[in-house]
């Protein structure tokens, strides 16, 4: 089946809808998805309630230099959230607190859909050295571990023959990627953009591999699309209970399996993207990533990561740097001093 590229712009370079808009969906991410692209904005003031002096204050500590108001709006009548978040310690091998993963994203197929495919493997493991190098040194007290970040199941513009618009890639592409993963002892993640299908209908697929100690698992919202929409033509969702389903299977491989825990990556970049997630679980098997991975310039970066990943405190956070898209309009791409000035730190960074 021949590859086709994905259909939306967080994968490409193309203006298109949907995530291209990053942050300017930080007060109405509905309406932006179905929006032609414009420049990005500063953000709204909050309207509605306001927030208390205590709730702004802890939403400029998620970012010192940038705006407030999506996470003032995502705070108001909102108890300040608790950062670390209470849970389980971590069990023998894991893999968070203790380490930051800093991973390289995309599909070897696709120069579009991330940094992975853009360059030849060996370019590309040496630019992944490079970030680990950078990373390392902004903060020599967490070790850096380097990780592949494989789209393996990926969201379609057309139907397919079984109408579930989406494209699932061969065990051989996985096995190449895991090859390259092991060559600078790296982790593997393999990620899941169901379409139209389901995460319960995905994920059984990829047991094998998951079965492996050191292949973790991303799950992409966006183009989970409930209600049988084509994906890019908006922002699909997951529920807390389609998340709580995937931590209990990747809990039973690591019993099955006496494998050291799972990390779990959850992408988000909107609010309605994850629904209910005061009500993921925390079980010590599998260590939870909420991913803030809407690209823009720094300050709406922050901003959306303050407004959908500090203020809905589920586990551990990731943040996603683009090389292109972050440089869309004139701004620069974040540095890893700057990310690491977010609160809470990310302990998972993803290049795309």
């Amino acid at each position: 089946m021949p590859f086709r590229t994905h259909p939306t712009t967080r994968h490409t370079a193309r203006p298109s809808v949907g995530p291209a808009l990053l942050l300017l969906a930080l007060l109405a991410p509905t309406a932006a998805a179905v929006q032609p692209p414009t420049p990005p904005k500063a953000p709204r003031p909050p309207s509605g309630k306001a927030a208390t002096p205590q709730q702004n204050s802890a939403a400029s500590s998620a970012y010192p230099t940038g705006g407030t108001s999506a996470a003032a709006r995502a705070l108001a009548g909102k108890p300040a959230p608790v950062w670390p978040v209470p849970g389980p310690a971590p069990l023998a091998g894991s893999i968070l607190p203790g380490r930051r993963i800093v991973a390289y994203y995309g599909n070897p197929f696709s120069k579009r859909m991330g940094v992975l495919g853009e360059y030849p493997k060996d370019e590309m493991l040496q630019r992944l050295d490079r970030e680990v190098t950078a990373w390392t040194q902004a903060d020599p007290s967490t070790p850096v571990q380097p990780a592949l970040h494989l789209i393996t199941t990926v969201a379609q513009g057309d139907s397919g023959k079984d109408g579930k618009y989406r494209m699932r890639h061969s065990d051989a592409l996985t096995e190449k990627v895991h090859r390259w993963a092991k060559e600078r002892r790296a982790l593997l993640f393999l990620d899941v953009q169901v379409g139209l299908s389901t995460i319960q209908e995905e994920l059984p697929r990829l047991e094998h591999w998951l079965a492996k100690p050191d292949v973790h698992l991303g799950i992409d919202p966006e183009f989970s699309m409930k209600d049988g929409t084509r994906p890019g033509k908006k922002i699909g969702s997951y529920d807390a209970a389609d998340v709580n389903w995937v931590i209990d299977q990747l809990a039973r491989l690591v019993t099955q399996h006496k494998l050291p825990p799972k990390v779990l990556v959850v992408h988000r970049f909107t609010r309605p993207m994850l629904t209910n997630a005061d009500q993921i679980k925390r079980d010590p098997r599998v260590q939870v990533v909420i991913h803030m991975d809407g690209w823009g310039p720094p300050s709406l970066k922050k901003d959306s990561y303050a407004a959908y990943v500090y203020a809905e405190p589920v586990q551990f956070t990731g943040f996603k740097l683009f090389y292109t898209n972050d440089r869309k309009y004139g701004g620069p791409i974040m540095t890893p001093t700057q990310v690491l000035a977010l609160t809470p730190k990310p302990l998972y960074i993803q290049y795309q």
